[in-house]
């Protein structure tokens, strides 16, 4: 990749005011603690806000920076080819839970965007889910009448506004897209307005589930809250052993403008060539931004500046008159029986719940989410709170394959990782990092553009898998559960709330 194609931030964070709050100095009591400040967590925290209780808000980096900050902002009820998946897994009566809970976070947002006067540049589109290979065109039309039947306004169609002919695809109208931060940044800011705390730069350690429940952070403070939500992602704590049920996937982003003309006017995607997702957003002179995304992979593996130039070449052939001016990656992270996992944390959990397990829809679901575990915490009663309950068992059994590839594939890197050749220190060139071997263990090195030397452990603090370096994004990344490092160790993304021990070569 060359210099102009090195990864650049996202667009959403370079286009939304940078509300900053402080780190947690003190102790604190609160009805509510919320571990994180994504979509899910912001969204639950409002929610209860809303309700009457007293929330704080803890998040490691910044307010709607993590995985939220870097998403296409798809508001839709249309998951790629789910519904059809759905009524033979879960039976109609699943689907039309699932696709009613979805549908109902659309109508919800735009209604607290227009309440709060946010401008988030929201828009309503149809969404498309489209294939060019004819082999698939059954496939399509049994998803269009599954997501039919579950109550969505779906059809097959074989037109779209994309420029190149289609096979077929499913289409849904009234769906809708955002600028994601703007909408949270306002959130945030309602919910602080109304008594809510939120705090930045403050990393949860530890969940004592007592009574209150008690949170140890990297401040020194503790939280003691009757509730917890744990809204990371990735879930930061393993005590339900959701890990064995979940999968992370990372994938590219390219961004530009486009004549207006040239809108293809909705939201697209396909399962084929390794995912390809189209939408715009609102620009200026008379151009809109155009966002493209696929080439996923798992975190730590594959060759992500190859996968950037496939994905550029792939967005300028299809708009000749794109120019692409960003760059970056955004991480999901999968369930293996396909619905995501809200609710109670484990079995045994009276005031601890998790929000995990989007699967790229995010949008929806963290607003879902928000509403579904607001529900429980008060006290209410939600029609679909056993569809995405994390204890549901009978779904994990079914899907038992799933399960036990993802597993097979975190023990072949837990144990093949371990058996890679070390290339040494000075093959290294300058912007590149590599694992290397150094007094009989295995040490992540990066060499600078100056030349310098950072050397940290390999072992990934969540749960000793080694990392890999990214060499697009300048990062260590563990492929077992998608931690993700800076050069210097620290801790970009979760599941681990540790930074990589520093290492002296």
């Amino acid at each position: 990749m060359s210099e102009k194609q090195q990864v650049s931030s996202s667009y959403w964070l370079e286009t939304a005011p940078d509300g900053r709050h402080p780190a947690l100095a003190e102790d604190l009591n609160v009805d509510v603690a919320v571990i994180g400040a994504g979509i899910a967590g912001l969204c639950t925290a409002w929610e209860l806000t809303r309700a009457g209780r007293s929330v704080a808000v803890l998040e490691a980096g910044r307010v709607a920076a993590g995985v939220t900050g870097h998403t296409t902002a798809k508001v839709t009820a249309l998951h790629t080819l789910v519904y059809d998946k759905l009524r033979r897994t879960r039976g109609p009566e699943g689907a039309r839970l699932y696709a009613r809970s979805q549908s109902e976070a659309i109508g919800h947002a735009a209604r607290i965007a227009g309440e709060l006067g946010v401008d988030c540049e929201w828009e309503t589109r149809n969404a498309y889910t489209y294939a060019r290979d004819t082999g698939r065109v059954e496939e399509l039309r049994a998803e269009a009448r599954a997501a039919a039947e579950a109550g969505l306004t779906a059809s097959f169609a074989t037109e779209t506004g994309l420029p190149f002919p289609v096979a077929g695809a499913v289409q849904v109208t009234g769906q809708a897209q955002f600028h994601p931060r703007k909408y949270l940044l306002a959130l945030a800011a309602d919910l602080v307005e109304r008594g809510g705390r939120i705090y930045e730069d403050t990393t949860v350690l530890g969940l004592d589930e007592g009574e209150p429940c008690r949170l140890s952070t990297t401040t020194g403070a503790t939280v003691r809250a009757r509730d917890v939500v744990v809204a990371t992602h990735y879930p930061i704590f393993d005590r339900a052993l959701l890990f064995a049920r979940l999968s992370t996937r990372r994938e590219l982003v390219v961004a530009g403008t486009i004549p207006a003309d040239q809108d293809p006017d909705g939201m697209f995607i396909t399962p084929e060539e390794d995912t390809r997702s189209v939408r715009t957003a609102p620009h200026e002179g008379g151009r809109r931004l155009l966002l493209v995304t696929g080439e996923h992979f798992t975190p730590g593996t594959g060759d992500p500046r190859a996968r950037f130039e496939r994905l550029t070449a792939w967005a300028t052939d299809h708009f000749p008159d794109l120019e692409v001016t960003h760059r970056w990656a955004t991480q999901d992270t999968e369930p293996t029986d396909t619905v995501p996992m809200v609710g109670p944390l484990h079995p045994g959990a009276r005031h601890a719940y998790v929000a995990t397990g989007f699967g790229g829809w995010g949008m929806t679901g963290g607003i879902m989410a928000g509403r579904l575990l607001t529900a429980q915490i008060t006290g209410e009663e939600c029609e679909w709170s056993g569809l995405y309950d994390p204890r549901r068992l009978k779904p994990a059994v079914r899907e038992a394959p799933s399960f036990l590839r993802t597993q097979a594939k975190v023990a072949g890197h837990f144990v093949g990782d371990r058996l890679r050749p070390a290339p040494p220190v000075e093959s290294l060139p300058p912007g590149e990092g590599a694992v290397v071997r150094a007094d009989g263990h295995r040490v992540a090195v990066y060499r600078d553009e100056d030349g310098g030397l950072h050397a940290v452990s390999a072992r990934c603090t969540h749960l000793g898998c080694l990392v890999s370096f990214n060499d697009a994004e300048r990062a260590w990344e563990c492929p077992c559960h998608g931690s993700r490092f800076d050069t210097d160790g620290k801790v970009i993304q979760g599941p681990a709330t540790k930074p990589l021990e520093q290492r002296d070569l």
